[in-house]
């Protein structure tokens, strides 16, 4: 019982220094710690040659731009975890870090599939007359008996807005957490009525959940209209880094 509540109390209290963690540290905690920045850090190069490749390959353009913004989500988690294995007590920063970085590319991934048709325009007449599959995850899977959608250009601009809210809201949400958790009023990982964190992790993943929805109903058609760009593996990349981010 005493080990319990020592271990309980430890939890309680604020992550440790840089100093204290790298003093304290193994040898098996070190060459973890090694091989996971190793990770990051050929990510980040890899990342790089990717940059080098899109823009000798790819002409000015805001297609190039979203390519870029797209293939950085792995390095820049990557990146942003490293920095926070490391300095625990900057978790805080590089959440809200990545949180940016991420919904962003949310939002650039569905602007990437409507480049793909050609455009907003191409877009709209390659789906004219098309029922896109409203019921997809993750918010209304289970929702058979919604009618499908007929792409114009509101709709898709309601599609747009819909990633975008997210990559809005869910850097605001982090805002005031640090600005609360620099008051003491946001303390990670208490759930109390009361307190900011449960009602701003609440709204944080309502966003997010939200902002997945668009890109499956915009997907469930591109997968077969886009199959020669290679939509399903960038697709499941991209889910991949979701589930890394979480």
């Amino acid at each position: 019982m005493e080990r319990n509540g020592s271990r309980g109390a430890a939890c309680l209290q604020e992550p440790p220094s840089s100093e204290v963690l790298i003093s304290n540290m193994d040898m098996t905690m070190g060459s973890l710690y090694a091989v996971l920045t190793l990770m990051a850090v050929a990510g980040s190069l890899v990342y790089l040659e990717e940059i080098i490749y899109i823009t000798r390959k790819i002409s000015p353009s805001y297609k190039r731009t979203t390519y870029i913004w797209v293939t950085g989500a792995a390095p820049v988690i990557a990146a942003t975890s490293c920095i926070g294995m490391w300095i625990p007590r900057s978790s805080m920063f590089t959440d809200f870090t990545a949180s940016i970085y991420f919904t962003i590319c949310l939002h650039k991934f569905l602007v990437m599939m409507v480049e793909e048709y050609g455009g907003d325009e191409a877009c709209v007449q390659r789906l004219q007359g098309v029922p896109l599959k409203t019921s997809t995850g993750p918010c209304c899977c289970c929702c058979l008996c919604l009618p499908p959608l007929h792409i114009g250009r509101r709709s898709l601009t309601v599609l747009k807005w819909g990633t975008l809210q997210a990559a809005l809201l869910r850097p605001t949400l982090m805002f005031f957490a640090i600005v609360l958790w620099t008051n003491g009023t946001y303390q990670q990982g208490k759930m109390k009525v009361n307190g900011a964190f449960p009602w701003i992790t609440a709204l944080s993943v309502a966003t997010f959940i939200l902002s997945l929805w668009p890109i499956g109903i915009l997907f469930s058609q591109a997968k077969s209209n886009l199959s020669k760009h290679n939509i399903v593996p960038k697709f499941a990349l991209n889910q991949s880094c979701i589930s890394s981010s979480w």
